[in-house]
């Protein structure tokens, strides 16, 4: 493996459903390296997203350490600068154009600077949209939301990125065009990417493909998930 720049150890995570603790992550251990690809593929109520929001510092695990490039999460400053996000829903402003709306990862640090905007629109034309600037969300499909959403996650250079379903909403065709997408650009910036998926053939084409079973992390071919 490459060099650590994550780094998760012994997470435990349980909610409150009424009077009954439900214990969402048991122990779970997780490492990426640099630019590497790692899928994390289970079925609905596994812990999938949980585990995520825990790497993303979203959520505080119970028991257990998240460290970045070695270090704890300080806030949401350097949470902009070391990872970027895509969800399932896309999450993009409505009022904001395509262009505001990867531009809004830069304000979070407070760089909207001309050399903020010509990367936000060189990324905009990395993903197929540089017709599509001034559009907004809903004048957009649900692909190039989705391709919005990749180009503010990659908007402030991370070296990781978390994506959570990301063709989740998405009909087979786009969704096979965004998952090319999102490993397209992830190497060629040398981003990590950790991808949470339902999809079997889309887990596939990650370098490392992880399970997960009843809040319990394992690797592909181990007997802690079933396939």
């Amino acid at each position: 493996m490459s060099e650590p720049i994550l780094q998760a150890s012994g997470l435990s995570k349980t909610y409150l459903s009424g009077e009954r603790r439900l214990q969402v992550l048991h122990d779970v251990d997780l490492t990426v390296g640099a630019g590497e690809t790692v899928s994390i593929r289970g079925e609905s109520g596994s812990g999938k997203s949980t585990l995520l929001h825990l790497l993303a510092g979203l959520d505080k695990p119970d028991t257990g350490t998240v460290l970045w490039d070695g270090a704890a999460d300080t806030g949401p400053a350097r949470r902009a600068r070391f990872l970027g996000m895509v969800f399932q829903s896309f999450y993009l402003i409505p009022e904001l154009d395509a262009l505001g709306n990867v531009l809004m990862a830069a304000r979070m640090l407070g760089r909207l600077d001309s050399a903020a905007r010509e990367r936000a629109a060189g990324l905009l034309k990395r993903v197929g949209l540089s017709e599509r600037g001034h559009h907004l969300p809903a004048q957009l499909s649900g692909g190039e939301r989705q391709r919005v959403a990749i180009a503010r996650a990659l908007m402030n250079s991370p070296r990781l990125l978390l994506a959570d379903e990301p063709t989740g909403n998405l009909d087979e065709k786009t969704g096979e065009s965004i998952l090319e997408l999102l490993l397209a650009v992830t190497a060629e910036q040398g981003t990590a990417l950790v991808l949470v998926t339902h999809n079997p053939a889309h887990a596939a084409r990650a370098g490392r493909r992880a399970v997960m079973h009843a809040g319990e992390l394992g690797w592909a071919g181990d007997a802690v998930a079933p396939a």
